[in-house]
């Protein structure tokens, strides 16, 4: 247990400084590109996102998932290394080739308008550098090594800001950024590379993989881990795609912001997944079946308390931070932002939940709840979309992102696993009405959106706080507890 607690420390730290740094390289990178522009990078991100799920091929999950099991081989974690890394630079070139020849036959140009030749041509690079990257970025994790993984991902972000908005700021436009990109993960593939084999036999590594592998187990892993992140990951592109396939660039930038700003909700989720997967595999390769059910309804509770806090506090600041943060030409992001937010919450809760299936390696049941949400998003946003534009896909994605949690916990039930055992969720939505009813009514008095954002914020909090310890959400016991298991730089100011 102390070495997840650690690990999550490790990769929320990482998680929470990516935040900032993206906090603020998002608005100037929009102001710089302006809202057009930022729509085809938006729809660019989406295309390379999905491109990546299919080359990827569930090799992040899967270096975690096998490098961090004990096996009998002495080399077992050199041997998953040097065979995933064999398979990544198999498939990322591959589809580096295929894209290059898309982008030659000037087929992006015609289809989506001028310079996409051009952009499609630089992600033929990017995927390279981002499957390398990925790579690496298991491999850390797979040796515990979030304390190194984490540090680097904020250097990539760095990095990424740096020269993506430089390059754009000297007129490359979007094709600047993507550039920035390669550079950002390149480098830190690179270092990352280096701290891996100074951990493992390099030789055992390079010199192939050993027959006795268990590929198919491993293959078979990967494959249903592709089928699962793609239909996650369709959830959260199909909107883009279609919006810009039917509307424009702007409207697309528009809509884009709004997903910004609610996937905020995702940064303490997203590190609870990342740090889980590879956490719950080594658990479940214990049979250590009632301590995972504790971890992970423990958890479900105390990632429900921050996030319904986190959507509050964007519900009641919408309409204040969405102007000043994108400037007020983004105006038109505030309705389908709040049209999110519900269903950001709900897939805020699931992440966790189905990483902890994932680590187990029972991927069927999976990818069913996930493939019945997938299927509601795609026709939902094929209903909505064409009659209202961005207040569909808003919708439609949210009913699609709420309804993860219903099939996941049927899922997690069907695993051996009851994610929702002490959810506590009485007493929750009393501490959340209460609040609400608090800020709400606070930020509409408040007529600077400056001063709103100074006041609102730390006054929801010191509530929501108050209240959490009040009603017995958390207990002051698990308070301290937590606080007994983070590393001693960090629980000696708890």
């Amino acid at each position: 247990m102390s070495s997840i607690v650690r690990g999550f420390i490790s990769i929320f730290g990482g998680k929470s400084v990516s935040l900032f740094l993206s906090l603020l390289i998002t608005p100037i990178l929009v102001r710089v590109l302006g809202s057009g522009l930022y729509g085809d990078y938006a729809f660019l991100l989406s295309v390379l996102s999905i491109t990546m799920i299919l080359v990827n091929a569930g090799i992040f999950d899967g270096t975690r998932k096998y490098m961090i099991e004990d096996r009998e081989d002495p080399f077992w974690k050199e041997h998953v290394f040097g065979f995933y890394f064999r398979v990544a630079l198999i498939l990322a070139v591959c589809a580096s080739i295929g894209y290059g020849l898309f982008a030659w036959t000037e087929i992006p140009n015609t289809i989506f308008g001028d310079r996409f030749s051009t952009y499609f041509l630089v992600l033929s690079i990017l995927i390279i550098s981002d499957q390398v990257h990925s790579l690496t970025r298991g491999g850390l994790m797979g040796l515990h090594l979030e304390s190194r993984s984490e540090p680097l991902k904020i250097l990539r972000r760095m990095l990424f800001g740096l020269f993506g908005i430089a390059l754009a700021a000297l007129n490359y436009g979007v094709t600047g950024v993507l550039v920035g990109q390669i550079i950002a993960s390149g480098v830190v593939a690179l270092i990352s590379l280096l701290v891996i084999f100074r951990r493992l036999n390099s030789r055992e590594v390079i010199k192939g993989v050993p027959s006795d592998l268990p590929r198919r187990e491993i293959l078979s892993f990967n494959s249903l881990s592709v089928i699962l992140i793609l239909l996650t990951a369709s959830l959260q592109h199909t909107d883009i795609l279609l919006l810009r396939s039917i509307y424009n660039s702007q409207i697309t930038g528009y809509y884009k912001a709004a997903l910004v700003i609610t996937e905020f909700l995702w940064f303490v989720p997203y590190a609870l997944q990342t740090v889980l997967l590879h956490s719950s595999s080594e658990l479940w390769s214990e049979n250590k079946t009632e301590q995972i059910t504790s971890l992970v309804a423990r958890t479900t509770r105390y990632n429900l308390s921050l996030t319904v806090l986190l959507s509050l506090g964007l519900g009641a600041l919408a309409s204040d931070f969405v102007p000043l943060y994108f400037g007020s030409e983004f105006k038109s992001a505030i309705q389908p932002l709040l049209i999110l937010l519900p269903g950001t919450l709900g897939f805020a809760l699931a992440r966790p939940i189905f990483a902890v299936g994932q680590g187990k390696g029972d991927l069927g049941k999976l990818i069913g709840a996930t493939g019945f949400a997938a299927v509601m998003n795609l026709g939902l946003n094929v209903l909505l979309i064409p009659k209202y534009g961005m207040v569909g896909a808003a919708a439609a994605t949210s009913v699609s992102y709420g309804s993860m949690l219903f099939f996941h916990i049927v899922a997690a039930r069907s695993i051996g696993f009851n994610p929702v055992a002490d959810v506590r969720m009485a007493r929750v939505a009393g501490a959340a009405v209460v609040t609400a009813a608090i800020i709400f009514p606070l930020s509409m008095l408040i007529e600077s959106g400056i001063i709103s954002l100074l006041i609102v914020p730390p006054t929801g909090f010191v509530v929501y706080a108050v209240l959490t310890i009040k009603l017995g959400i958390v207990s002051r016991n698990e308070l301290r507890t937590l606080a007994d298991r983070l590393p001693i730089s960090v629980s000696q100011y708890l």
